[in-house]
């Protein structure tokens, strides 16, 4: 089932994806239910948001690819490596990404994204799956320099728009039978199955509940595939994950400061 969060007539409601029209919803399904309201709206009058706003968190797991942590010049780490962006990062298909004045390069990282849609901590691998509402697609937009700069990564992966999510949430998804594919104008950047991942995600689950409290709509971006390279002004990103749909986001520059 997609689920996704979208705009009509000046208002923010949730529905679920039914080929070309939204079956409306009478709330957030993730706390409301899955109650229809009988209205059905043409996916072509709506325009889709975000489908998530991480209520406390975006958990992001970094080097979850053999083959991206050997071009990033490393080994793969032993335990997930977790780091974290703020929730103003987020924004959704369709939305712009804005480059920063204060770096010269930024570069896409695709990823698989999952929801978690119970209060977690300290939950074990093997029932981490009960606590994850669905999954969509991201984008860790990464101010690479920076991120070489300051020895630490809140910065270059924290600026607003440095997390595109959606288009739609999918709570019926199969991560080992999927791919990811990201291209900048059209050209093929990364692409890799997601069995590819070193960290599963129950494993992933376990390891950031034990450090953290995951609250419902919080997300955990799972890491990219090798491939990850910059992108300019009046480019557009596409992520795309089999199963869940694509994720499109133009971008520019920040004006000057005034």
């Amino acid at each position: 089932m997609k689920i996704a969060r979208f705009s009509h007539n000046d208002g923010i409601q949730f529905g679920i994806l039914d080929e070309q029209e939204l079956v409306v919803l009478a709330g957030d399904p993730m706390f409301a239910g899955y109650e229809p309201t009988g209205e059905r709206i043409p996916l072509a009058d709506a325009a889709l948001l975000a489908p998530v706003i991480p209520r406390s968190k975006v958990v992001c797991v970094g080097k979850n690819y053999h083959d991206h942590a050997a071009e990033m010049g490393g080994e793969a780490p032993e335990e997930p490596l977790l780091f974290l962006k703020p929730n103003t990062a987020v924004i959704g298909p369709g939305d712009t990404i804005v480059r920063p004045t204060l770096s010269e390069r930024t570069e896409h990282e695709g990823e698989l994204v999952v929801v978690i849609g119970r209060i977690a901590k300290n939950v074990r691998a093997e029932n981490a799956l009960d606590y994850v509402f669905g999954y969509t697609v991201g984008n860790d937009v990464t101010a690479r320099d920076l991120q070489r700069k300051d020895g630490q990564w809140a910065r270059a992966k924290g600026f607003d728009t440095f997390c595109p999510l959606g288009p739609v949430i999918e709570t019926e998804f199969d991560p080992a039978s999927a791919t990811i594919e990201t291209r900048v104008n059209g050209e093929v950047r990364q692409q890799a199955p997601l069995s590819d991942m070193i960290h599963s995600i129950p494993a992933i689950i376990e390891y950031a509940s034990a450090v953290f409290t995951l609250l419902p709509g919080d997300v955990i971006m799972t890491g990219t595939p090798a491939g990850v390279g910059p992108f300019a002004a009046g480019d557009v990103v596409e992520v795309e994950v089999s199963g869940i749909g694509t994720l499109r986001n133009a971008v520019r520059d920040a004006l000057p400061a005034s």
